[in-house]
C-alpha cells in the first residue's frame, strides 16, 4: 500500500466510526508506526480535511450538528470536572478550550467532550501526563465552543454556570 492509499484508507475509517480513534490504534490497523499516522494525518490536515485532535484520538470535524455557541468562563483547576460535567449534563459538546496567550495569541486545546464519560477519561488523563490545563496560562480565563442540541439548553448551561460562578459575563 503507498502512503497516498493509507492516507486515503484512514480518511474513510475515520468516516465510519462514530468516536475517535487514536494513532496507535490506527497504526495497528495499517501495521505502520504511531508517528507515520501522526504525519499523514498532518498532510490530510494540509489538505483540506476537517479532522480534530483530541485527547482520546483523531475525528472528522462533525458538520451542522446543532448550534454552536462561545462561553467565557473563570474558574479554579478544581472546579475543571464541575464545569465540563455542567456542559455534557444538558447535551452540549465541549468541543474546545481557548486562551489567550500574550507571546503566542490565541491558543486552542481540541476536547469534543460529549458525556460525564468523556470529561472523566479527559480529567484521568490531564493527571496521569502531570499536564497542566492550558486556562492555567491565564489565571483560570478561558473560552469553550459548545455545540448544543438547541438553545434551551445553551441556555441551561448558562444558568447553571451562572450558579457555579464560573461564568464571565
Amino acid at each position: 500500500m503507498t502512503a497516498a492509499q493509507r492516507r486515503a484508507r484512514i480518511l474513510s475509517t475515520l468516516r465510519q466510526h462514530s468516536g475517535p480513534l487514536s494513532a496507535s490504534a490506527l497504526a495497528r490497523e495499517f501495521s505502520v508506526s504511531r508517528q507515520i499516522i501522526v504525519g499523514d494525518v498532518a498532510l490530510l490536515r494540509a489538505a483540506g480535511e476537517s479532522i480534530l485532535a483530541t485527547p482520546r484520538g483523531y475525528l472528522l470535524s462533525p458538520a451542522g450538528e446543532g448550534i454552536r455557541r462561545t462561553i467565557a468562563c473563570l474558574h479554579t483547576q478544581e472546579q475543571t470536572g464541575r464545569e465540563l460535567e455542567i456542559c455534557v449534563d444538558h447535551g452540549c459538546t465541549v468541543q474546545d478550550v481557548i486562551v489567550e496567550h500574550p507571546v503566542y495569541g490565541q491558543l486552542v486545546g481540541e476536547l469534543e467532550l460529549s458525556s460525564r464519560y468523556d470529561v472523566a477519561q479527559f480529567l484521568r488523563r490531564l493527571e496521569k501526563e502531570s499536564a497542566h490545563s492550558l486556562s492555567e496560562l491565564t489565571d483560570g480565563i478561558h473560552l469553550h465552543t459548545l455545540r448544543c442540541p438547541s438553545d434551551d439548553a445553551f441556555r441551561q448551561v448558562l444558568k447553571r454556570l451562572e450558579e457555579e460562578n464560573i461564568l464571565i459575563h
